[in-house]
């Protein structure tokens, strides 16, 4: 499983029980505080492992950092944040890379296992499968909101806690579940990653609106006309695979289209086992993990939203 699938991640067969996870993936800071950085970018990269079904193991460090510009105690908070999360998912760090830039970024390269029949992908969606949405939108408004100044403290202090929140448990849960597709909501926006698992195949999805789990502080924003640039290149690139209702407000469309950071996972799931799964993600501390949508066989590759 490699170039040929937008895939989360790259897949390679080793036995017939054992099978390795690869990816990698860094930015640019979103936060202001060097050490909630590093958590927030080591649990963007862990995120693609856990959405093909595996289990991370090790991982590199990637940092590009401005010697001339920063101190150097400013990289080991980092650091010792990404580290940080990594002991939490029980990561190794083994090595990385790091180079003179102008522009600070950091992030992780990710191995993870897992059995090669219990792969998941994005293009694997069945009629009647239910969506369930692990984390609340909107982290990409409130990160232009902070830039901007406008978000309280309160604010910044939740959605940076939602941004480093690993998507392990959530990985831990769906295993046990009848679960054919899945994949985590990052720069593409929620609409953009359906748009993904919809593509090229015979399925569409209904989606409900009204039942997307949001950040409160986030539909203020919107309303404001807070949104990134991300946001409006997301809905440019798949806008036409996407059918709105007219009660669809167009600030809940910019929530749905909002470029995450860190996002939670978005499963699809045999109907039947769809609220067991659900509550079983809430026992587990997931309380906005919502069934979002259904997946339907017509119309094809359209996502419609009510």
């Amino acid at each position: 499983m490699g170039l040929q699938r937008a895939d989360d991640a790259a897949v390679y067969k080793i036995t017939d029980d054992i099978a390795i996870i690869q990816t990698v993936d860094f930015f640019t800071p979103i936060v202001d505080d060097p050490y909630w950085f590093g958590q927030i970018a080591a649990a963007n990269a862990l995120s693609d492992v856990y959405a093909m079904g595996g289990v991370p193991k090790t991982a590199m460090n990637i940092v590009c950092f401005p010697l001339k510009k920063m101190d150097l105690s400013v990289l080991r908070r980092i650091i010792q944040g990404g580290l940080d999360k990594m002991k939490e998912a029980d990561v190794v760090l083994v090595g990385g890379h790091s180079v003179e830039d102008a522009e600070l970024k950091y992030g992780l390269s990710v191995t993870g296992f897992v059995h090669p029949k219990r792969i998941l992908i994005k293009k694997a969606m069945e009629p009647g499968d239910h969506l369930i949405l692990t984390k609340a939108l909107g982290t990409g408004i409130i990160n232009t909101a902070i830039k901007a100044g406008i978000a309280s403290n309160e604010t910044i202090e939740s959605v940076t806690r939602l941004m480093a929140t690993l998507n392990r448990d959530a990985a831990d849960v769906m295993r046990h579940y009848p679960v054919h597709a899945c994949t985590d909501v990052t720069g593409f926006g929620l609409l953009g990653h359906m748009c993904e698992m919809i593509v090229d195949t015979d399925i569409g999805i209904n989606l409900q609106a009204s039942l997307v789990p949001c950040l409160p502080e986030a539909m203020e924003y919107a309303r404001m006309g807070l949104v990134p640039a991300g946001t409006y290149k997301n809905r440019e690139f798949r806008e036409a695979f996407v059918d709105f209702a007219p009660s669809v407000d167009g600030f809940m469309q910019d929530i749905l289209f909002d470029a995450q950071t860190s996002g939670g996972l978005l499963i699809s799931v045999a109907g039947e086992a769809a609220n067991q799964l659900l509550s079983d993600l809430q026992r587990r501390g997931m309380t906005s993990a919502t069934v979002i949508g259904k997946v339907v066989s017509e119309p094809k590759e359209k996502i419609l939203v009510v």
